[in-house]
């Protein structure tokens, strides 16, 4: 039998007929801040500006060679494994059916179609993906095609593995410790599969849909009950079965979190520091730096930068997100006296820094006292220390409400 280091260097191989290997970057900028070696593997680099190709890649060149007579490969997606599978369709000239949600973004929807041309068709069916994927699955039944899994299925996790075979041609060597992203666990498990115990690990999951580190508490997959979808890229709800059996004895400190609105901060700085763009997903291994500063002093760490595919259209949201993380921006309810006079005393509280980014008068009355939705933004977090002693010398009572998830979701 073949062992899994041999096949992933196969599929490395046949990367090279369709794309150039992505570049491992060293990050002096990274480097200086955490005091290690850091370098960066840019699957943003990738033709899809993601490693979805690899797997869609090395399934799709095996079922083919399998069964030549193979021509219709259907995926259920609504991010990079549609590009992914639609760029490798017309690739090898097969026809391809991928479902996506009919919420799906009209950026993803029009790459998706870019990158597969004549040879792909797209149907949109369903709000939810659940009802997306059952749909490609039944589709598969009826016409006898090929369903091609993102993350659950081993060419799959042989396709990502070769990440890891281009970073040990890089460096010469297994990095002293590699960071990893992940979602449904077909890159992560690749990578550890092909490396072993010849590096550390640190595997990081969004904080909303922590499904690794469920399945390795319980000793099974596990479904979460609810996934933040903001790091689209990995909100998965259960780990893939055949990922997990790779994975299932790594020391469950070895998977971390990275919460939503941090992730913003780190995408925002990557932006505007480094040039680099990457999507939510893509920014995970680089955003848990922070809390593994420790581990990687001194060593070479290898973080796997695994996408690029960001909707500018998001990018208000994310700074907001980053703002209100980075404590730099606050709203709060503000109890106003309904008299002349009163705002100007207000307006005289802040600071040379601070700026009013929202006022908005919540409901208008004849009562003493009217509610007021104040949004400030400031250079200094620690400025909203003072601001709030002076609100509070002066008697003016109001609610800090930049935390409430609930109230954000109406108001801000």
């Amino acid at each position: 039998m073949t062992d899994f280091r041999t096949l992933a260097q196969a599929a490395e191989a046949a990367m090279r007929e369709v794309f150039p290997a992505t570049p491992l970057l060293r990050n002096d900028y990274l480097s200086k801040r955490y005091d290690a070696d850091i370098w960066l593997k840019r699957e943003d680099l990738s033709p899809v500006r993601s490693y979805k190709i690899r797997g869609a890649l090395n399934s799709m060149r095996k079922v083919l060679a399998n069964n030549p007579d193979s021509n219709v490969f259907v995926c259920a997606s609504a991010g990079n494994h549609a590009q992914g599978v639609a760029y490798m369709c017309r690739h090898f000239g097969v026809k391809g059916v991928i479902y996506m949600p009919v919420t799906t973004p009209q950026q993803k929807i029009m790459k998706t179609r870019t990158f597969g041309g004549d040879a792909v068709e797209i149907r949109l069916i369903g709000d939810y993906f659940d009802d997306t994927l059952a749909a490609a699955q039944a589709y598969c039944t009826e016409a006898g095609a090929h369903f091609l899994s993102p993350f659950d299925d081993p060419d799959v996790i042989e396709g990502q593995a070769s990440v890891a075979v281009e970073i040990e041609k890089a460096l010469g060597r297994a990095p002293d410790q590699i960071v990893l992203p992940v979602g449904g666990g077909g890159l992560s498990s690749g990578v550890y599969n092909y490396f072993g115990e010849s590096t550390d690990y640190s595997l990081v999951e969004p904080l909303g849909g922590m499904s690794l580190s469920e399945a390795l508490k319980a000793g099974r997959p596990m479904k979460l009950k609810r996934v933040d979808s903001f790091v689209d890229g990995a909100a998965v709800a259960q780990i893939g079965a055949k990922p997990f059996e790779i994975l299932k004895n790594l020391p469950v400190n070895k998977v971390f979190a990275a919460p939503e609105d941090r992730i913003c901060v780190t995408i925002l700085d990557m932006l505007n520091v480094e040039g680099v763009v990457l999507e939510p997903a893509g920014a995970l291994a680089i955003d848990v730096l922070a809390d593994i500063r420790d581990q990687v002093r001194g060593k070479t760490v290898v973080c796997v930068a695994s996408g690029g595919n960001f909707d500018f259209e998001r990018l208000p949201e994310v700074k907001e997100r980053a703002q209100r993380y980075s404590g730099v921006k606050k709203y709060f309810i503000l109890r106003l006296p309904q008299r002349p006079g009163a705002l100007k005393e207000f307006l005289n509280l802040l600071g040379p820094k601070d700026d009013i980014a929202r006022f908005e008068y919540l409901k208008k009355s004849a009562r003493n006292f009217g509610s007021v939705l104040i949004g400030i933004e400031t250079d200094d977090a620690s400025n909203f220390a003072g601001f709030f002693a002076k609100l509070d010398a002066a008697g003016f009572v109001y609610t800090d409400i930049t935390n409430d998830d609930l109230l954000a979701q109406f108001l801000i």
